[in-house]
Formats: C-alpha cells, sequence, structure tokens
C-alpha cells in the first residue's frame, strides 16, 4: 500500500511537502486553482509518465517551479513515491519499505531511483507491473479524464484493459523473450559465418598436421629417451655435487687443523740450531761413508777387470813357453822393475791416480820389450802383459786396503756423530720427524683440495651443459619431454653407460631437427581451430536449443495472455454490468472484441507488433434504447467511465487508485452511489480522491487541504472534517 508521497520542486509545490496515507481513503480538497490536481500529476511522474500533455505541460522544464515574486525559480523537480512492502506488494524487492523517485532537471535530464539507486525507465516499469501498476494510467483519473476511456481508440482501450488486468509483466516477458529470440537469431547467423571461414583453414591445418605424424613418433622417442638420461644425470649431478662438497668441506677443515698444528712445529724447528747442526754433521759424516763405499765400489769392478785380464794374460804365457824365445839379461829387468815402482808410488791412491800410474807402467814396459827384437818377442810380450797385471793387481790391492780403511774411518765416524747427537736429538727428531709427517698430510691435504675444486668445476660444466641440453629438448619436444618422476636411486652400472645414453640422445635431436622440428605452432593451430569449430558447433546447437525455447515461451505466453485476457474480459464485463445497473439504476453493458483484422504494424523503432483486436464498449441504457457511445450524453458518458474504471479495478485491484474530481458532474444520487462503490473498492485497494464533493469527503478517512496563497506556492493544511465541507460548498 501507498505510505508517503514526497513533492519537491514539482509545478507549484516550491518547498518540499509530504503527503502521508494511512487510511484506505485519503480526500485532498481545497479551491479551484490551488494545486491539487497537481498531487496527481506528481503520481504520474514519479511512475514514468512520459506525455507532458497528460502532466498538463508542453516541456520538463514546465515540471520545475518557475518562480515567484518571493522564492526564486527552482533548478530541479522531483517526486518519490513510497510503499510500505511489508506484504511484498513488490515480490521481488526484499526490503520492507520502496521509495521510487524521479527527478528532472532544466536541461532536460531526468532520472530515476529506487531505493537510492539509480535505475532505468525500464526498471521501474518492470518494478510497477510486477505489482499491477501499469504505464497507461488507468490507476490514475487526471482532472477531466472521466470518460478518457471512453473516447479512447479500440487498442488503446485494449492496452488499458491488459494493464488493469495485469498483463504487463507478460509483455514484458514476451518482449523481453523476443528480443531475445531476435538476438539469438543474429548470433545463429553470426556463428555459421564463423564457422563456414573456419572450415577451410581447418582443413589447411590437418594437412600439415599429417606431416608433423613422423616428427611426432620421433618425438615420442627422445622424450623416452631424455627422460630417463635427465632423471640419471640430475641425480648423478647432484649427488657427486654433494659428495664432492662435503669431501671439500672436510679436506679444508683438515688442511686447516694441520696447518693450525704445523706452523709452531716448523716454527721451534727453525729455532733449534743445535740440532740443526749436530743433524748436518751426521748428513756430512753419511756422505763421507757414502763416498768411500761408492769408491770401494768402483775399484772393485776395476779389481774384477784387472783378475780377469790377468788370468787370460797367464794362460797365453803358459802357451807362449813352448816356443823359443831370447833371453833377457837379469841387469834389464831389475831396471824394469825398478821404474815400474817407481811409478807405482806416484799419486794419492784416487782411482785417477791409479789410472795414470798404470798407464805409465805400461808405456815402460812397452819401451822395455821393443828394445828386444828377435824369436822370442811374442813370449816376452805376453810376460810383459802378465807382469803389468800383477803390477796393476798389487796396486789395487794396495788401494783396496786404503779404501776399506778409509770406509771404517767414516763409519766410525757416522757412528760417533749419531751417538753424540742422539741424546739432544731424541725429542728434536721426533719434532722433525712429525713435521714431516704433517707437511706431508698438509700437502695431501693441499691437493685434495685442489682435486675437489676442479671436481667441483667439472660437476658445474656438466649442469650447465645438462640445462644446455634440457632447453634443446624442450624446444624440440616441448615441456612433456622434462615431465619425469626423480629418481631416489642411480642405477647400477657404469658411467659409460649414461655416456651412451647421451649419445643417443644427441642423435635423435639431430633427427627431430631435420624432420622438421615439433611443429608446435601448427598443432596448437590446429587444435585451436578444431576448438572453436566445435565450440561454434556447440554454439550453434545451444543457440538453436534457445531459440526453440525462447520460441516456446513465446507460444506459452501469447497462450497464458490470451487465456488470462479471456477470463479477464469476462470478469470486467460483469464487474461492469454490475457497476453500469448501480449507477444507472438498470440497464448492461459489455466489452467486446474487434470483428476486423489488420496487418502487424511497424512502430517508430522498427519493431513489429502482432495485430490484436481492440475492444468495443457496448451499453444498453435502462428506458432508452442507446448502444453506441457517441449518443450518450456527457454525465452518461461520466458514469459509464466510472462503472467500466470501477470494473476494471474490481476485477485484478492495483495497488492505489487516483481519482481527480471523477465525482464532479455527479448529482446528489448519484454522489452517493459513487461514494458507495468507493468504500467497496477501498477494501482492495487505497484510494486518493481529488474532489469538492461532501458525500465523497465524508467516506474518507484522512482529509488534506491544499491552498495557494499570494506566492502562487501551493500549501498542504490540516483541516478538520467540517472545515474540509465548508472549503467544499
Amino acid at each position: 500500500m501507498l505510505k508517503r508521497l514526497e513533492i519537491a520542486g514539482f509545478k507549484s509545490f516550491a518547498k518540499k511537502t509530504s503527503l502521508d496515507f494511512s487510511s484506505s481513503v485519503t480526500a485532498v480538497v481545497g479551491p479551484n486553482g490551488s494545486g491539487k490536481s497537481n498531487v496527481a500529476e506528481a503520481f504520474r511522474f514519479a511512475l514514468g509518465e512520459q506525455s507532458m500533455k497528460s502532466m498538463r505541460g508542453k516541456r520538463s522544464e514546465d515540471l520545475i517551479w518557475s518562480g515567484s515574486n518571493t522564492s526564486p525559480r527552482s533548478n530541479r523537480a522531483s517526486v518519490a513515491v513510497v510503499f510500505d512492502n511489508r506484504k511484498k506488494t513488490f515480490p521481488k524487492m526484499e526490503f520492507d519499505e520502496v521509495s521510487i523517485e524521479r527527478a528532472v532537471y532544466r536541461d532536460g535530464a531526468s532520472e530515476y531511483s529506487v531505493n537510492g539507486s539509480k535505475v532505468r525507465l525500464r526498471d521501474v516499469q518492470e518494478l510497477l507491473a510486477s505489482a499491477n501498476i501499469g504505464n497507461t494510467g488507468h490507476h490514475i483519473i487526471s482532472q477531466g479524464e472521466a470518460d478518457r476511456i471512453l473516447l479512447s481508440a479500440p487498442r488503446e482501450r485494449r492496452a488499458m484493459l491488459e494493464d488493469a488486468l495485469g498483463l504487463r509483466i507478460f509483455e514484458f516477458k514476451k518482449q523481453e523473450a523476443e528480443k531475445k529470440l531476435e538476438k539469438t537469431e543474429e548470433n545463429v547467423k553470426q556463428v555459421e559465418a564463423l564457422r563456414r571461414e573456419i572450415l577451410p583453414h581447418i582443413k589447411f591445418l590437418s594437412k600439415q598436421v599429417e606431416k608433423l605424424e613422423r616428427a611426432e613418433e620421433l618425438i615420442k622417442e627422445l622424450t623416452a629417451a631424455v627422460r630417463e638420461y635427465f632423471a640419471i644425470e640430475e641425480l648423478y649431478i647432484r649427488r657427486e655435487k654433494a659428495t664432492s662438497s662435503t669431501r671439500l668441506k672436510d679436506a679444508k677443515e683438515r688442511l686447516a687443523t694441520v696447518s693450525a698444528e704445523l706452523a709452531p712445529l716448523q716454527d721451534r724447528a727453525a729455532m733449534d740450531s743445535e740440532g740443526m747442526k749436530r743433524a748436518e754433521a751426521v748428513r756430512n759424516a753419511e756422505r763421507e761413508l757414502d763416498r768411500a763405499l761408492a769408491d770401494h765400489a768402483i775399484l772393485s769392478r776395476e779389481m774384477g777387470r784387472v783378475e780377469g785380464a790377468l788370468e787370460a794374460a797367464r794362460k797365453r804365457a803358459e802357451v807362449a813357453t813352448q816356443e823359443p824365445y831370447v833371453k833377457v839379461s837379469r841387469e834389464d829387468l831389475s831396471a824394469l822393475k825398478h821404474e815400474v815402482e817407481a811409478q807405482a808410488r806416484i799419486g794419492d791412491g784416487s782411482p785417477e791416480a791409479i789410472r795414470a800410474a798404470f798407464m805409465a807402467i805400461k808405456s815402460a814396459i812397452t819401451a822395455f820389450f821393443e828394445r828386444f827384437a828377435g824369436g822370442g818377442e811374442r813370449m816376452a810380450e805376453e810376460e810383459r802383459e802378465v807382469y803389468v797385471l800383477e803390477e796393476e793387481r798389487k796396486g789395487l790391492v794396495a788401494r783396496e786396503e786404503e779404501l776399506a780403511a778409509a770406509s771404517e774411518k767414516a763409519r766410525h765416524a757416522l757412528v760417533r756423530a749419531r751417538e753424540e747427537s742422539a741424546a739432544h736429538e731424541e725429542t728434536g727428531r721426533e719434532n722433525q720427524y712429525r713435521v714431516l709427517d704433517m707437511a706431508e698430510a698438509k700437502a695431501r691435504e693441499e691437493a685434495t683440495v685442489v682435486r675437489e675444486e676442479n671436481r667441483q668445476h667439472e660437476i658445474s660444466m656438466l649442469a650447465e651443459e645438462l640445462e644446455r641440453d634440457r632447453a634443446e629438448v624442450m624446444a624440440l619436444a616441448g615441456t612433456a619431454a622434462l615431465s619425469y618422476a626423480p629418481l631416489s636411486a642411480l642405477p647400477e652400472e657404469e658411467r659409460r653407460v649414461q655416456e651412451d645414453r647421451k649419445r643417443s640422445m644427441e642423435r635423435l635431436k639431430i633427427r627431430v631437427e631435420e624432420a622438421g622440428g615439433t611443429g608446435e605452432d601448427v598443432r596448437a593451430e590446429y587444435n585451436d581451430a578444431t576448438e572453436r569449430e566445435q565450440f561454434l558447433t556447440r554454439e550453434l546447437e545451444d543457440l538453436a536449443k534457445s531459440a526453440e525455447g525462447l520460441r516456446a515461451l513465446i507460444r506459452d505466453l501469447d497462450e497464458e495472455l490470451g487465456k488470462t485476457f479471456a477470463e479477464g474480459l469476462a470478469k470486467v464485463n460483469a464487474s461492469f454490468t454490475e457497476f453500469f445497473a448501480i449507477m444507472f439504476g438498470g440497464g448492461s453493458a459489455r466489452l467486446i472484441l474487434e470483428e476486423s483484422e489488420e496487418p502487424d504494424e511497424e512502430d517508430e523503432e522498427g519493431e513489429v507488433h502482432e495485430w490484436k483486436p481492440g475492444i468495443e464498449i457496448l451499453v444498453n441504457l435502462p428506458k432508452k434504447r442507446v448502444q453506441a457511445l457517441m449518443q450518450l450524453s456527457g454525465g452518461e458518458r461520466a458514469l459509464t467511465s466510472i462503472a467500466l474504471i470501477f470494473a476494471m479495478s474490481q476485477v485484478n485491484p492495483p495497488p492505489f487508485l487516483i481519482l481527480d474530481e471523477t465525482d464532479a458532474a455527479l448529482d446528489e444520487a448519484n454522489s452517493r452511489r459513487y461514494g458507495d462503490m468507493i468504500e467497496g473498492l477501498a477494501k482492495k485497494s487505497q484510494l486518493i480522491v481529488i474532489t469538492h464533493n461532501r458525500e465523497t469527503m465524508s467516506r474518507a478517512g484522512i482529509l488534506y487541504g491544499v491552498t495557494m496563497g499570494n506566492d502562487g506556492i501551493s500549501k498542504l493544511l490540516s483541516v478538520k472534517f467540517e472545515e474540509a465541507m465548508m472549503v467544499a460548498k
């Protein structure tokens, strides 16, 4: 039901004015020209009336307070109609109070809002239609419009009747369905055009995809190969990196420990000069002994050579004794002996001196035998050689004895040096040995660090190579080739097996490249085009189903409209006859459909509307043979209009009904009948009557008095019923 009307800057209501409607019948009274009818027009304005003529204006600016000598003009007119929605007058609104407001500005702009939110006119119309408030104005009868429904064209009457029957919501649904159907049919055409365009392209792409089959097979092989290779290689690199890192860390820690322990030992050894001297003496003694032993070894080899030569010479001399030879005098032999002994004594006993003495003795003997010529030359030569070798052997024996003595001396010196330094160097030697051991350990750890750092570099190179391989494979085979489960343990195999996998992978990569790559772009385009075509096919099917559903909905709505209209027309006719008989004291009236059929019409926006038969009105006055409306007098038309308006409102009551001086032409008897019908209607609809009729005022629960001062502004006054009766006289 209506709760409140708020007016601000609308026509003569310059100031904000509020009318509360807490009664089923509310009367608005006042003198002519006070602005009473502006209340009814305010309702029209707020509920979306677009005809300025219906609101007694030419432009939207005419609806805004134009100003006076005492009050400036307004730049905005606004009207808000507030409904109590606790009984769900508007089923789709969850609010207990619904406010529909419209504002207009001097630039012609108009805006609508529902509960403060900006909306469209169409939204307002649909909201009102859901509450059986149409846009034909059948529920708002302005001043002088009581017989408007009688004077309207048949098709306008039908529209009013459809509004009264609450069929407007069905019309909105049908129009919406028709627009959706039209849009759907347009979409069907567009989808069909797109499908025709894409089919040749799909055919071309399918041929390209066929060329990729061989490459696809190679890619499958490559994928299978690289997954195993990458999984093993990743785990191998990860394990080797971790192992090497651990070894490197451990080696560095050990190196740091050894270096820390070695440094003070090296410093202590460097400070121990006496121990170093004693160690040097031992080393010198060792060198002397080594030299003596070396010389003895040389001499032993020379002794072996001489003894061998002497044995051979003795055998040759024994053979030579069988031949005659010239005797040599004792004096000559004695002279040779002395010369040889003299040469043997020359020198310091070294191998070089012995060798020089030997050569000198040999020369003396050779010269001795050269003095003798004749038959005993060979024997003499052999004897000389034996003699020389024996003398040489004697010298070597003597030298051997000297070297043995020197060796023994050196050995004794070494023993003494070692014994002398043993006590002093026992601790120092242990320190030196420890230094040497730790120096060796340091060297080993340094070598380990270098080795592991090199291994780290090798592993990094392997990781980089693996990433390059992954990038190459991904470019050739896509990301699917890199989708594999990581290994938890390496297979028990030699490293060369993995290297064989690497070579196999490289061969497959080359074959894939030679085959033209993966063709992912072509395949993706083909898949996209195919999916697009399939989508369009499904879309066509969905659109066809949607179109068929919309056509079925339109048929159902038409059927429902026809059925509801026929039922409503029968009910209206029954009520119309009843109210007509009340107003005229008898007679009958009814609504009939036009019999002629016209083609569908096209409106100004180009929309084609189905032709519907209009409504004709037939009346049968008591005591008169009149059926045509044009034959009725003005008063009879007014009574007939009132009867029809009340009948239409009775069948499907609107939330409210506004009657602006529809009782002006009624006499006293008809006024009472009019008042009785108002009370009957008030049981189903809220009534706002603008009247001068005292009988009508008496049926109202609330009276609002409207007056206008010299400033031209309509004011709302609280007037008692008795006072209202006086104003109405």
